[in-house]
């Protein structure tokens, strides 16, 4: 049923439905420069001002949230292009304007009401369940709050609580918009029908080789070469002269030997975390003590671990992470507090560190410094190619001189056949292709930069412009082609003559018998179509479309042609069932609240201070 309703929200009639039951929330920009609020004031809704305290604090918990999920705090530029102040200004604005009409209505909030509060919260709650005034201190100063900035905070959402419960609180779908959404998604229907096929009608024509040549004339443009030019390539970089040099024995061991402790190697671990609450941090201590694997207690706990990767102990920016994570065995896990409370830490894998031996690093080695011996003779080696090429030496010599390698190969426009040039970097495919597409055949062309600091010098030895392809060229493609069309056109004419047939009054099981077939009857199927995929969307939708007297043929999403007749409507009966009806009222709260507090802050008025919003930004990095 669940399924149902969410393809019958993706048609275009649930959009038109829900479209008169949903308002949807709609985001604003940041781009407002105010120059009269304070310097302290990031944005101001009505009378109700966002500070840049409250302001860093929402973004900090904000960056805390995605370091939790992602084992990481964001880089600045990372917040920003994940829309991170912008969500938090927005989250700010809306909770302003509540306020706002919260202080217009005099809604207050009693101390006993604010200590219920404090006390059902189960983030302050000790071992046996009771509010713990230790962990109370503890959660807020890991979030930087104070006593007074929390019950401040709760004050105001108690008051935004009520707003939204007394306008909110109370909505539901009516009776009759359930039943109707209900006989949408869930009425459903059989049918009888059978299939036509290649087998059901006779053979078309082979077609003659005039009706072919007439064919190709008629699709043309649909039969044509691209300019085709050959080049001969010569790619000069560093790791291109890199791959000429010899390395010998006694260089790497004296190189091994002057840079084996920069060759130290960290210890790295596999790290896993998974967060917490109270009844699976009791039965991860229970697991723990009584020796049971950290991968049973996630499955008997219902859990999915967030995979760190394998990091080196200054790789990871929590602290209390990375302590516990490079003091456990391979295998082990340990608890800890986290921003969001208590998660369990696993390693699964750890990789030794130290000083690896020359035989390990050999080839490394050897790469390094030819690396090296190619950066330090490039200018020279691309002088001295440059100076060849304007004596029209062919890039042939040029390339047995130095070593290196030619590449010959037809390119397109496109330039994908440049493939041929191992590790050619995205941006310089596009360059390439350009400049072999702008030059002239048996002219000197000039050198193309690469990315990385090399040159790509080329010749332009052929061009093969667009034309028109022959038949002989493409005689197989226009056969199918053609063979197709006519086996399609005289499908659709069987399945027009057999709804003909059913128009006339014939039963369907006569007609499918006129055609060497038999009739079959479908699972009942919703307009959605049939669970096991029997029938699908585009045949139950082509059965929806009449009343319980309709027949007809459809193309089903296979490429079948389907000839159908309707053999059972069966009705939903009543509402619909309780959890589709309770997320379609949800979503009405949510659409109705949206649009009602971007009006309230409309109408307040929402002044946003850029400067201040940047300097805050600034300071929280």
């Amino acid at each position: 049923m669940l399924d149902d309703m969410r393809s019958f929200a993706k048609s275009w009639p649930g959009k038109a439905i829900v479209a008169l039951l949903l308002i949807c929330l709609v985001g604003f920009g940041i781009n407002n420069v105010i120059a009269d609020l304070g310097t302290s004031t990031v944005a101001r809704v009505g009378d109700v001002e966002i500070n840049s305290r409250s302001f860093l604090r929402a973004y900090q918990r904000q960056l805390n949230q995605f370091a939790q999920q992602f084992g990481s705090l964001p880089t600045s530029d990372q917040a920003m292009s994940l829309g991170i102040p912008s969500m938090v200004l927005q989250d700010l604005a809306q909770d302003a304007a509540l306020d706002q009409l919260a202080n217009d209505f005099g809604l207050g909030v009693s101390d006993n009401k604010l200590s219920e509060m404090l006390r059902a919260d189960l983030s302050f709650q000790g071992i046996l369940g009771h509010f713990d005034p230790s962990a109370f201190a503890e959660v807020l100063r890991q979030n930087g709050i104070t006593e007074a900035d929390y019950f401040h905070d709760q004050r105001n959402s108690a008051r935004r609580q009520q707003v939204v419960q007394s306008l909110f609180g109370d909505v539901t779908l009516s009776t009759i918009a359930s039943s109707l959404i209900n006989r949408y998604a869930a009425d459903k229907r059989t049918i009888d029908y059978f299939v036509l096929g290649n087998t059901n009608i006779e053979t078309p024509a082979q077609p003659t080789q005039n009706e072919l040549m007439s064919y190709l004339r008629e699709h043309q443009g649909d039969f044509r070469t691209v300019e085709t030019r050959t080049v001969q390539m010569l790619r000069l970089s560093p790791a291109d002269l890199a791959t000429t040099k010899i390395i010998g024995d006694d260089a790497i061991a004296a190189e091994y030997e002057r840079t084996k402790v920069d060759l130290t190697k960290p210890e790295r671990r596999t790290i896993q975390q998974v967060v917490l609450n109270e009844a699976q941090i009791a039965a991860f201590e229970a697991g723990q003590t009584a020796g049971t694997s950290f991968d049973t207690l996630v499955t008997d706990n219902g859990l999915t671990t967030t995979d760190l990767g394998s990091l080196a102990q200054n790789e990871v920016n929590d602290p209390n992470l990375a302590g516990a994570a490079f003091g456990l065995a391979d295998g082990g896990f340990a608890i800890i507090d986290g921003v969001a409370g208590k998660r369990a830490v696993h390693v699964s894998a750890i990789e030794p560190g130290g000083v690896p031996s020359l035989d390990e690093v050999r080839a490394q080695i050897a790469q390094n410094l030819a690396w090296t011996e190619a950066r330090n003779e490039i200018p020279d080696v691309q002088d001295q190619v440059e100076e060849l090429r304007a004596a029209f030496r062919p890039l042939n010599e040029i390339a047995d001189r130095f070593g290196l390698d030619i590449y010959e190969t037809k390119i397109t426009a496109s330039g994908t056949e440049l493939n041929v040039l191992s590790d050619l970097a995205a941006a310089d495919v596009g360059r390439i292709s350009q400049a072999v597409f702008k030059a002239e055949k048996g002219q000197l062309t000039a050198a193309i930069p690469l990315t990385g600091n090399g040159n790509l010098y080329f010749d332009l030895t052929a061009i093969e412009p667009a034309r028109d392809q022959t038949l002989d060229e493409v005689h197989d493609e226009i056969l199918a082609a053609l063979t197709a069309e006519r086996t399609n056109a005289a499908l659709e004419a069987a399945s027009a003559a057999a709804v003909a047939k059913l128009d006339a009054g014939m039963p369907i099981a006569d007609v499918a018998a006129s055609y060497n077939v038999f009739r079959q009857l479908s699972t009942s199927f919703t307009r959605f179509g049939a669970p096991d995929g029997s029938i699908d969307s585009t045949v139950a939708a082509a059965a929806f479309a009449g009343d319980g007297s309709l027949h007809g043929a459809t193309l089903s999403q296979a490429g079948e042609h389907i000839v159908f007749q309707i053999v059972d409507v069966i009705p939903a009966e009543g509402p619909l069932d309780a959890g589709a009806q309770e997320n379609l009222e949800n979503e009405m709260r949510v659409g109705l609240y949206g649009e009602f507090v971007m009006a309230i802050r409309d109408d307040a008025g929402l002044l946003i201070n850029e400067q201040a919003l940047q300097r805050a930004l600034a300071t929280g990095r």
